[in-house]
């Protein structure tokens, strides 16, 4: 009789277990915790749109007429439909040339960024005992991100060195960002020094350590600083004007000097036949509009790309041992 009481309880009990996994039990959220997430998620919406608006004008921009630019009706939708920029665009050599020469330097600058930011950082994440001077080197290389030797001694040992309209002088000077380096010291000193004993104890090395330990643990401040380097290699307009010629600038230092010399020239001219005739040789603004449209398409993907390792980052860095 025992028995069997005992087991309609047992029974019972499993039942109402089963019916509390089945239907989970809902968690109150208190009404200062739904006023905050509505405030932040009207916030953010808002900081959203104020960063898309500006891209939506510029497209609609370069889908309008000449006229309706000229005369201002353009906000963020197309007037007067037309896609005689993105046509007159595709002929125009000297673009996709820059193009071309952007991606070379954004793929070159980025995989020596890497191979100098990487060997740099992983002897300065060791201990003063493990490596006798880091801080001087950290400091030595720190020290870059508050004092520079400035423009005129840079250009000096460009020329210097022959590497004027190279576009090893679009990569060298930038090679060493004292920043990211920062950035993967710490990710590196949060790998376990058990792990690299047991590495040494089977004769591994320095640099198997890294490419097969270190680099692997470390991918979400890796996946972080090519993401920086690149879109600094993208964004980069500047150096581009002063060590390149003409034929062979950057794609940014291109768009640059085109909307420049337009501009210039659009406040130069007067109204009369002649400068009538030289103004309808002048870039229009829909054209220009497309090609910084287009300039900005290929970096634009890499965000939302990376956007779930800055995350694995932040748990990473929570993970202490």
């Amino acid at each position: 009789m025992e028995n069997q009481t005992v087991n309609e309880t047992v029974a019972e009990t499993e039942v109402m277990t089963a019916k509390t996994v089945d239907r989970p039990m809902k968690m109150k959220i208190p009404k200062s915790r739904r006023v905050f997430l509505i405030i932040n998620t009207t916030l953010l919406c808002i900081l959203a749109l104020v960063c898309l608006l500006p891209f939506v004008n510029l497209l609609a921009i370069s889908l309008s007429s000449d006229e309706a630019v000229r005369a201002g009706q353009v906000g963020l939708v197309p007037v007067g439909f037309s896609l005689n920029a993105y046509q007159v665009l595709v002929t125009k050599v000297a673009f996709f040339k820059a193009f071309g020469i952007s991606i070379a330097r954004v793929v070159l600058g980025t995989v020596i960024s890497l191979a100098v930011i990487t060997l740099g950082a992983y002897p300065l994440s060791k201990s003063s005992d493990a490596f006798r001077g880091r801080t001087f080197y950290t400091v030595f290389f720190t020290i870059t991100m508050f004092f520079s030797g400035g423009l005129v001694p840079t250009y000096i040992i460009i020329s210097k060195l022959g590497l004027m309209n190279n576009i090893l002088a679009l990569v060298l000077p930038t090679a060493m960002n004292a920043w990211n380096m920062v950035l993967l010291i710490n990710f590196f000193r949060q790998v376990p020094k058990e792990l690299e004993e047991a590495a040494k104890m089977e004769g591994a090395g320095h640099y198997r350590i890294l490419l097969q330990m270190v680099l692997p643990v470390s991918l979400p401040a890796i996946v972080t600083v090519t993401l920086f380097t690149a879109v600094q290699h993208w964004n980069n307009w500047f150096d581009g004007i002063i060590y390149m010629q003409p034929e062979n600038l950057p794609l940014q230092s291109y768009i640059y000097n085109m909307v420049n010399e337009a501009n210039n020239l659009r406040q130069q001219l007067v109204s009369n036949p002649s400068d009538e005739a030289l103004l309808s040789q002048i870039p229009t603004k829909t054209l220009e509009s497309a090609q910084i449209f287009i300039a900005i398409l290929p970096i634009l993907p890499l965000y939302p790309i990376a956007q779930k390792y800055f995350i694995q980052g932040l748990v990473l860095g929570s993970v202490k041992e």
